[in-house]
């Protein structure tokens, strides 16, 4: 269950989904269902070429917008690639960082986590790192081990005082747009796990800042459900964030 201390996060991630229009229309139905946001965050990461434009209609309210991905350089010869900074100018204020399809299809190494997670902090982009296990580690109890690998890798150079700007996202791999759901003693303890090795990194009161989300077919039917468990303190949502009817009713999961 979510930390009092801790606001709840729903954020949807759209990937290579959408059109400019629809896009838009998403963003100003959602806009005008939240109210102050006193109560819960929501943010949606968005295709960077959308990002101007999204940010935009979403001006003036308390909806968060974000890029799916960054390079950890200001400058330089990367073609194809962000630097944080051209994610701000166009309005972004957050990113996520190692989603696993970034590091399964495409590739991405352990090895760039912390210097993307510090770049992205150091830009004023609050990060979204994303970890978890594919269906082969869980089946060889190598889960606990690969979230730890992960999670070393992402704090390599965040400090103490940089933690109350960081979310973490589990995301079994095996659960991401395959209908499956990780099962509530699965998610429990990954993250349990999650919160222990923060604990031993950057303090236990530090740690008491750091929201985990959930992520993994979430949907409107067991948004409540995933969100009753404990020290889950959000949701990041592929499909079910493509539509307002499939993406409120998640955000509204109390109500």
């Amino acid at each position: 269950m979510t930390n009092a201390a801790r606001k709840p996060y729903i954020a949807g991630n759209w990937k290579m989904n959408l059109d400019r229009a629809r896009s838009l229309d998403l963003i100003k139905t959602i806009k005008g269902r939240l109210g102050d946001g006193g109560d819960r965050e929501v943010a949606f990461f968005a295709p960077a070429i959308y990002l101007a434009d999204v940010a935009a209609v979403a001006q003036g309210s308390p909806l968060g917008i974000g890029g799916q991905n960054i390079w950890y350089d200001s400058d330089g010869a990367f073609t194809g690639e962000l630097a944080p900074r051209m994610l701000r100018e166009v309005g972004a204020d957050r990113v996520l960082i190692g989603h696993s399809e970034r590091r399964q299809v495409f590739g991405e190494p352990n090895e760039w986590m912390g210097r993307k997670v510090r770049a992205s902090l150091d830009t004023d982009l609050l990060p979204i790192y994303c970890i978890g296990e594919t269906l082969d580690e869980r089946k060889a109890n190598r889960t606990d081990r690969v979230l730890k690998k992960q999670l070393e890798a992402g704090f390599e150079q965040v400090k103490t005082v940089d933690a109350h700007r960081l979310t973490i996202a589990y995301e079994p791999v095996w659960a991401i747009g395959t209908g499956e759901t990780a099962t509530t003693e699965q998610v429990e303890a990954a993250h349990r796990t999650i919160r222990k090795w923060m604990a031993q990194r950057v303090g236990e009161e530090a740690t008491g800042t750091v929201r985990i989300l959930y992520g993994g077919s979430v949907k409107p039917t067991n948004a409540k459900e995933i969100m009753a468990i404990d020290d889950v303190d959000g949701l990041l949502v592929g499909g079910a964030s493509l539509q307002a009817d499939t993406f409120l009713p998640i955000i509204e999961y109390d109500r």
